[in-house]
């Protein structure tokens, strides 16, 4: 492994992002709202891609209406209506304004929500397509990556007392500055769990292509087991590490308002995944789950002076500049300089590169080296806290791969190691073997024998 110093990260109770906000605010955060039999249902682009699937979608809405729930229904645009409508932005600009970005993504989703309510018409139903803003969500006047204020559910609820069926287009709200902004990709699921804690939700029903949370992506590993629950912290750390089940902000709201989630597939009747409390557990897994990442790049800031408040400098800048930072690593000291190492999104480097750019002056570090050929693979289980030893035995499975980890961090119910992004798979099925994790219940003795 590579002369690194381990970097740790613990998760407190209310994660905040880079700028030291909250993930999601609705309102006053101790504000929670009476618990009533509404149903938030959230539907993502697979599951509303085209005609015939809209009208599955409708018929499923209309179901939990009959059975006598109240429903508001989030949806996110169809197919790849998103990256569709990020290229045609990219045919006119390479670098179009935020807001004007905002105004065009935020499209997608009402056209889905307003063919839903079509096909909800045709079956007898009365349904409402809404806005964001219309919805009355409230955000700051970040574009793009927008975070919530507060949730204004008015016109739902009047919408309900009509009863009618209520379509929300999700991804998106309206600013205090009264601009339409978008909450960045996933930003859906951030919608409906919002929605969700806001009108006292019994439930928020998270539909998807696949039927519920994996071990790890079942497209990596074949025998992949889909866990009936798992612990709102496990799906905090999973998502954090990349797992696209659902967006970490959505996850954290959830969490924080106690919103029940069960996470299904939209094409299935069957039972998904249900978020739990960590104490409804009779036992805790080793390691509930595998999650990996390979849309980061690793950036190396050369030479920084060894002094205090230098590393302070550098990432409140970076904080100001709304960038997102995971893994970070400082070498030891030599000469009065060191060399500081983080992970972020693949997608910010231009802007990291801009700022860190106009720090070199302040700062006189040499250079910036930036790797995106990086992976980062992380074992997720609350079982770590009680049972030592599954860091070592990670770091041996990988070494018995010939895979090399350049970076390292953990909590207490987390380690993440990044590596070389040709040894992924590898990585994830050698684990996943190494941990047991196609079997329900494993005990440590089988794991570290």
């Amino acid at each position: 492994m590579a002369d690194k110093q381990q970097g740790n990260s613990k998760r407190k109770s209310a994660p905040v992002d880079a700028t030291g906000q909250p993930f999601a605010v609705i309102g006053k955060p101790e504000r929670k709202a009476e618990r009533t039999n509404i149903v938030v249902m959230k539907f993502g682009g697979t599951s509303v891609a085209d005609a015939t699937r809209i009208k599955r979608v409708a018929g499923r809405i209309v179901d939990a209406r009959k059975a006598g729930h109240p429903v508001v229904a989030v949806v996110s645009a169809r197919g790849d209506t998103t990256d569709e409508l990020i290229q045609m932005a990219k045919e006119i600009s390479a670098n179009p304004p935020a807001r004007e970005m905002d105004m065009l993504l935020s499209t997608g989703e009402r056209i889905s929500a307003a063919l839903l309510a079509m096909a909800i018409s045709e079956l007898g139903h009365d349904a409402i397509s809404l806005t964001g803003s219309q919805a009355g969500i409230v955000t700051d006047t970040v574009h793009t990556k927008a975070k919530i204020l507060d949730i204004k559910p008015g016109r739902i609820r009047k919408a309900l007392d009509e009863d009618k069926i209520v379509l929300v287009a999700g991804f998106q709200g309206v600013s205090t500055a009264n601009d339409v902004t978008t909450l960045g990709r996933g930003g859906s699921d951030t919608t409906a769990v919002a929605l969700a804690a806001a009108l006292g939700a019994e439930v928020c029903e998270i539909y998807t292509d696949v039927d519920g949370v994996f071990t790890t992506d079942p497209r990596v590993v074949a025998d992949a087991r889909k866990l009936d629950k798992i612990s709102n912290e496990e799906l905090l750390e999973m998502a954090a590490s990349g797992a696209k089940v659902m967006m970490l902000r959505s996850v954290e709201v959830a969490r924080r308002y106690g919103v029940p989630l069960h996470i299904r597939s939209s094409f299935t009747d069957r039972p998904g995944t249900w978020v739990v409390e960590e104490e409804d557990h009779m036992e805790q897994a080793i390691v509930s789950g595998i999650a990996f990442a390979q849309d980061d790049a690793k950036v190396t800031i050369h030479d920084l002076p060894d002094k205090v408040g230098v590393a302070a400098r550098v990432f409140t800048v970076l904080a100001k500049a709304h960038i997102n930072l995971d893994v970070i690593i400082q070498n030891v000291s030599a000469g009065g300089t060191t060399d500081i190492s983080f992970t972020a999104s693949e997608d910010d480097l231009g802007k990291i590169a801009e700022v860190l750019n106009g720090l070199k002056p302040e700062l006189g570090f040499t250079s910036i080296d930036t790797d995106k050929d990086v992976a980062k693979v992380t074992l997720v289980g609350a079982g770590m806290k009680t049972y030592p030893g599954v860091a070592a035995k990670m770091f041996e499975v990988l070494a018995e791969n010939d895979i090399n980890i350049s970076m390292i961090s953990t909590s207490s119910i987390k380690v993440s190691c990044v590596i070389r992004r040709e040894h992924m798979e590898t990585a994830v099925k050698a684990l996943h073997a190494a941990f047991q994790l196609d079997k329900d219940m494993v005990k440590r003795e089988e794991v570290f024998s």
